[in-house]
């Protein structure tokens, strides 16, 4: 009997898990309709469109684990979708042997990554501050992040906005002069929305479950709640991101692939203002254990080995010299090591 109640945590884990690969993985592909069908472009699409589709999973969990006053499984989901983003940015760099995913993609990467390493040290740091201040329920902390975001993301908007807008004027002409063509599109635009919606209410059923059976995981395996959220659950919910970015790497979308990825570690900063919403115990970040600050630096670590990636471009390439997705798994496996430690 005490086998089958333990049993019943990691069934509803599972199916969950499921539930929101699938629908992460529906949701990133009319996401990428919906951004291509309105003249959006490369970079913008994996930085902004993608990187908010995929990134709902986490916010979804991580909000439902605040809901259920497990403030260390929301901060572990997030800082550990950081690293677990970064593992994938080294497994398609790895995978996709006939060109280099990382020197692919756009210089103009280098601005998110930074966006996304800045707004993760400024966690890190509030996590270490322990000071609970807040205003209208939500700490100091997540508002800043909050905020932070939203100025870098205008930044990265003011940057693409000439080549964003000669798209847009591109496919205004074409639609002027193909009226067919023009209720084509609003025709899949339609249902690729639908489509979008229907999948993001997917996610919204499947992860309050995913949070509360971590939730039990962790009380009946006696392992503790910022470990199952850094490295269980976190996996989980960044699998849409894998999914995403293999997908685009094939079809050779690099800049959609990167932008996903850093994209999506900067979003997760800002999700914590969700998270901080949902929690009713004061600031969110202060009531987390100081070991989510480890998680936190060693993500920074990751995104700078993939920031370096992308500015290096020597052709002629040396072994154990030069960043390298071999090197961003094996940091990846080292970071568990030391959280479980």
């Amino acid at each position: 009997m005490v086998w089958g109640e333990g049993l019943v945590p990691w069934v509803f884990f599972l199916l969950s898990a499921a539930v929101i690969v699938y629908a992460g993985t529906k949701l990133s592909r009319y996401g990428d309709q919906i951004a291509n069908l309105t003249g959006l472009g490369g970079l913008w699409i994996g930085v902004v469109v993608m990187a908010g589709a995929t990134s709902l999973p986490e916010i979804f969990t991580t909000v439902s684990a605040g809901w259920l006053n497990t403030p260390d499984l929301a901060a572990g989901n997030l800082f550990g979708a950081g690293m677990s983003n970064m593992l994938t940015l080294g497994l398609i760099d790895l995978l996709h042997r006939q060109k280099r995913v990382w020197q692919q993609a756009a210089l103009g990467h280098t601005l998110t990554a930074a966006l996304a390493m800045a707004l993760t040290g400024i966690a890190a740091f509030f996590v270490l501050l322990n000071v609970n201040v807040t205003h209208v329920g939500v700490g100091l902390g997540s508002l800043t992040l909050f905020l932070l975001y939203v100025l870098g993301m205008r930044l990265v908007f003011r940057q693409e906005d000439m080549e964003r807008r000669q798209r847009e004027q591109d496919v205004l002409v074409e639609q002027t002069l193909v009226k067919q063509d023009a209720v084509s599109r609003r025709v899949e635009l339609r249902r690729a929305v639908t489509g979008f919606s229907l999948s993001a209410l997917g996610l919204l059923v499947a992860a309050p479950l995913l949070a509360w059976s971590a939730e039990r995981i962790a009380e009946e395996t006696g392992t503790s709640a910022t470990f199952i959220g850094t490295s269980l659950v976190a996996i989980t919910t960044s699998l849409p991101e894998l999914v995403v970015a293999i997908a685009a790497v094939r079809l050779g979308a690099f800049d959609l692939a990167v932008g996903n990825l850093f994209g999506s570690n900067a979003f997760n900063m800002a999700a914590f203002l969700f998270a901080d919403l949902a929690y009713r115990d004061g600031s969110l970040l202060d009531s987390v254990s100081s070991a989510h600050a480890l998680t936190a630096l060693w993500s920074i670590l990751m995104m700078n080995i993939g920031l370096m990636g992308i500015i290096y471009r020597a052709e002629k390439r040396f072994m154990l010299m030069e960043p390298d997705g071999l090197l961003m798994v094996v940091c990846y496996v080292l970071g568990l090591w030391l959280l479980f430690r």
